[in-house]
């Protein structure tokens, strides 16, 4: 009964600067009212509200003792609103006062609170995943069938925004149909469509029950697949779809069975190009155009220079015209003629025997 000893020992432990006082804390406010009664015990509270390393189990542990031991609700929740301003960012000091608000059976002041928490800025998303669960399960116990899919559409628009979410919305309508362990599909078709990924990943609440047993054989499995050796796999984002086909469409890749449609590049090209039908001819017979190209015999030095010289090549003036304005030692001349359709005439020196001239000379002769 030395009770003045007890309060020594617990201070001279509360003044070491390395020690975590949390839990100190909490244990002697459970002596000072077993001793001394709930003054006693508010003091020691009081005390650990200035201690700037606790953390937010001091002010639940104070905040039950007053509800269950003194009765006094109306004090248990000022001390849980007080610790709401300090420990807001934290999920499981929320999760702590919604289940406190939720016994109370205040179902207007438990719905207020969840919309407090949850639409305060302090609360990352990837932390609240908890709190939308408990706000959906809590909707589905005692809300209307309106307020159940708000929630679920809220929740899903914040989780969206985790990246292990990745498009699983089906994985999501379990948490409306779930009771305790029991689930409404297999534990094969959970995992088909990601719930235990979520689960695992903490976007969404762990079922109590038989459920945890499923998940915990889930996590070994993942664990033996994990310790197995790592051997070389093809890159599946390059690899073609296969299409059964009977009949095969021009540019296809056949194969037994079916067809493997062109790279992406090839098929853009392809959508731009006329269709097949368009050309009618001439085709090329590329097998005898190939063996042509194979048993054609090149000349040793270019047609037209014998032992390095010219050779006597004539030729006439509008072809040598052609070659040299072709190999740009001559260009043309453009003038413009006044017309009504502002043609282009070219002042181009005509050969001697232009036929088509002379026949019109004579004419306007």
């Amino acid at each position: 009964m030395k009770y003045e000893k007890v309060h020594q020992i617990y201070k001279k432990y509360l003044e070491i600067e390395d020690v975590e006082p949390t839990l100190a804390y909490i244990q002697y406010m459970k002596f000072a009212r077993r001793a001394e009664g709930i003054k006693s015990a508010r003091l020691v509270f009081k005390a650990a509200r200035e201690n700037k390393h606790i953390q937010f189990h001091v002010f639940v542990a104070a905040a039950l003792m007053e509800y269950y031991c003194s009765k006094e609700k109306n004090i248990a929740l000022k001390i849980f609103e007080l610790g709401l301003k300090r420990f807001s960012d934290n999920p499981e000091y929320a999760s702590s006062y919604i289940e406190f608000m939720s016994h109370l059976n205040e179902d207007n002041n438990t719905r207020v609170l969840f919309e407090r928490i949850l639409s305060s800025e302090n609360l990352l998303p990837e932390k609240s995943t908890d709190i939308w669960s408990r706000f959906l399960s809590f909707e589905s116990q005692v809300g209307d069938l309106a307020s159940i899919v708000k929630v679920e559409k809220r929740r899903t628009t914040t989780i969206e925004k985790i990246q292990a979410f990745n498009e699983k919305e089906t994985a999501l309508l379990i948490d409306r149909y779930k009771f305790l362990g029991l689930l409404p599909c297999a534990d094969n078709e959970l995992k088909a469509i990601g719930y235990w990924d979520l689960v695992k990943h903490h976007v969404l609440q762990l079922p109590t029950g038989s459920a945890k047993q499923v998940l915990s054989q889930v996590t070994v499995d993942d664990e033996e697949k994990a310790k197995r050796p790592v051997f070389p796999a093809p890159d599946v984002d390059q690899m073609l779809p296969f299409k059964p086909r009977a009949i095969v469409a021009p540019g296809a890749h056949p194969v037994p069975g079916g067809v493997f449609p062109p790279p992406p590049a090839a098929a853009v090209l392809l959508q731009m190009l006329p269709p097949p039908d368009c050309f009618r001819g001439p085709h090329v017979m590329m097998d005898k155009f190939m063996d042509l190209m194979m048993h054609l015999k090149m000349p040793d030095r270019p047609v037209g220079v014998q032992n390095g010289k010219d050779g006597d090549i004539r030729l006439d003036a509008g072809t040598r015209l052609s070659i040299e304005i072709a190999s740009g030692l001559r260009k043309r001349k453009v003038t413009e003629v006044e017309s009504d359709d502002e043609d282009t005439d070219f002042n181009l020196s005509a050969p001697v025997n232009d036929i088509y001239r002379a026949r019109q000379q004579k004419k306007i002769k």
